[in-house]
């Protein structure tokens, strides 16, 4: 790497990317402004680090942070002074709750500019307030090789800041004076012999504490595996390594003789074989009183958050087991308050450490309880939805997960959409990999997440609301940059559809059109001539054998958007008829448990 050595701003900047390559920075996506000019010249010209444009620093933030969740590599942010950084906000705080490293580079002019009435001025400390893994403001470039040291390992520091012990995003506030433009003025041509190339040799990143079995307390293992009425529960997760986090958790299943609930978003129902314990229909089948009540667990291993249900956190609710958090983060996930241990490690270092198997464990009644239910109630909602010829919002995902190539990304919407994959995505073996931003369930930037996802990697799907689709419009104009392939497939049901299933959809009309003009929201966007002003290619999607045939095989460049159209009102009716089991399967469910 050959530093730039033709002014002050020049070398310090140069120094300063050349350390983020060196610890191990691949992509930087930047937003255009004056104050990051330094930053900027040095990013892109560094031969190691791809720069990517995006001119609305919001849809910045949400495509890097998808290509740091899909990587688990920090990426780097870059944008001028003022409000620029402020709109990283939603980005930053979906990457902390997430555990997403992101590196947030924000410009901004030097101390005696600011509180003057500068142009493009505001305050930049602490911008994202408590939501950063850490924060600091770097000096004001200096040409003295002392400095230059400091820059080297502050750098150190903030990249290791975003990795460990949790991943997470870091900022740096970058002041500069002018002149911002890499103008040679000599006046730092005097450090070439002492920041040469081996200057980088001295870069170092704090790494984590090693895991080690010594640690963890056994006797509780042997806890769980006396317990007959033991319960895996497997929310959301969107491991780096999928395949290993699943025969992680099929391990710990087999050593306990446990039944395996696994949500929507969770890897392992793309990798149903590994785990014979799998259960993908507790929503519909805590439906059902009787069954609710008799499948009570004594003992439950919560792996990550809860699921999305919000039917299955009611009954643990009700029912107050004991709970076991497995979760690295050390960070409280019950919402519940209930009597809960956390255990701070990942499943995968706890299936580390199971002793030996010396007699097998059969599984009890209880797990039978569970898989009896599970194929007689996949079974009805497979056949039902096999069968189902109207437009249906739930048919789309069950469609994708039968559909898809293996090993196809899919980034899924907040909202309705990923209820409707809890609900009704089947368990099967094609390695598909799902990605939403769970960490704060919002619908902001996801069209941006998923174009980040999607860049550098196999093709992509992303399958979304007409809402949340359109919140992110900004999103398209990171098309022409896009290094591989996003097919959108849009449910537009004219409005948001969760709203109809809360308590406020029941509530007196104040007004005529109340509840459609401040909850639902319609829209009248013709997705058709907004694909065209971004160049990205659109199809109506009219049948269920068109979709098939549309998604069965992805391109692997450029971008294409599939409309299905549904009616909102009977999509949630068809919803509470699929997951509620008629009455001669609860029969013949009820001989068998």
């Amino acid at each position: 790497m050959t530093f730039d050595f033709r002014n002050t701003n020049a070398l310090w900047a140069s120094v300063l990317v050349a350390t983020l390559a060196r610890l191990g920075l691949k992509t930087a996506v930047i937003s255009p402004g004056s104050r990051s000019t330094p930053l900027t010249i040095a990013l892109v010209s560094h031969p190691e680090i791809e720069a990517v444009p995006v001119l609305d620093e919001r849809s910045a933030a949400f495509f890097a942070l998808g290509l740091a969740r899909r990587t688990g590599q920090p990426v780097a942010l870059a944008c001028t002074s003022g409000t620029a950084g402020a709109n990283y906000y939603p980005a930053v705080i979906e990457a902390r709750e997430s555990r997403i490293p992101l590196l947030v580079l924000t410009a901004d002019r030097p101390p005696e500019l600011r509180d003057c009435a500068s142009g493009q001025t505001i305050d930049q400390q602490r911008l994202f307030g408590t939501f950063p893994n850490w924060y600091a403001e770097l000096a004001v470039p200096v040409a003295e090789a002392g400095m230059l040291r400091y820059l080297r390992q502050i750098l150190g520091q903030a990249w290791g800041r975003s990795l460990y012990p949790v991943a997470g995003p870091v900022h740096l506030n970058c002041p500069f004076r002018d002149p911002l433009a890499p103008i040679a003025d000599g006046s730092v041509t005097h450090l070439k012999d002492e920041i040469s190339d081996d200057f980088l040799a001295a870069v170092g990143v704090p790494m984590p504490e090693e895991f080690s079995t010594s640690r963890i307390d056994l006797p509780w293992l042997e806890t769980w595996r006396k317990c007959d009425r033991g319960l895996i529960i497997a929310g959301p997760a969107q491991p780096v390594d999928p395949l290993g986090y699943c025969k992680a958790v099929a391990a710990l299943a087999h050593y306990l003789g446990w039944p395996v609930l696994a949500e929507g978003l969770s890897p392992l129902r793309n990798a149903a074989a590994l785990n014979t314990s799998l259960v993908t229909t507790y929503d519909m089948a805590l439906r059902q009183s009787p069954w609710a009540k008799d499948l009570v667990p004594e003992q439950v291993i919560q792996l990550g958050p809860l699921p999305t249900s919000k039917r299955l956190r009611q009954w643990l609710q009700d029912s107050q087991p004991r709970r076991w958090v497995v979760d690295p983060g050390n960070t409280n996930l019950d919402p519940l308050h209930g009597p809960v241990t956390p255990l701070s490690l990942s499943v995968t270092a706890l299936a580390q450490v199971l002793p030996p198997v010396l007699e097998v464990r059969l599984p009890g009644r209880y797990h039978d309880q569970w898989l009896v239910l599970e194929v007689g109630l996949r079974q009805q909602l497979d056949r039902a939805l096999a069968e189902l010829d109207q437009p249906f919002e739930g048919k789309v995902p069950w469609l994708l997960a039968r559909c898809l190539p293996k090993g196809t990304a899919v980034v899924i919407a907040n909202s309705m959409p990923i209820r409707d994959v809890e609900w009704f995505w089947p368990p099967g073996d094609r390695a598909l990999r799902p990605y939403c931003n769970r960490g704060a369930n919002g619908i902001d930037g996801t069209l941006s997440t998923a174009l980040g996802i999607a860049h550098g990697g196999p093709p992509a799907v992303l399958l979304t609301g007409d809402l949340a689709l359109l919140h992110d419009t900004n999103g398209w104009l990171s098309v022409p940059r896009l290094r591989g392939h996003l097919t959108v497939v849009v449910v537009n049901n004219q409005g948001g559809g969760i709203f109809d299933q809360l308590p406020v959809a029941t509530l007196p009309a104040p007004g005529d059109r109340w509840f459609e003009d401040f909850f639902t929201t319609p829209q009248t966007v013709d997705f058709n001539r907004l694909c065209a002003a971004y160049g990205v290619n659109y199809e109506r999607v009219e049948t269920w054998s068109q979709l098939t045939a549309s998604v069965s095989w992805l391109p692997t460049t450029g971008v294409r958007l599939l409309e299905v159209q549904c009616d909102r009102t009977q999509s949630h009716s068809l919803r509470q008829q699929l997951l509620t089991p008629p009455e001669n399967l609860s029969n013949l469910l009820n001989q068998n448990l």
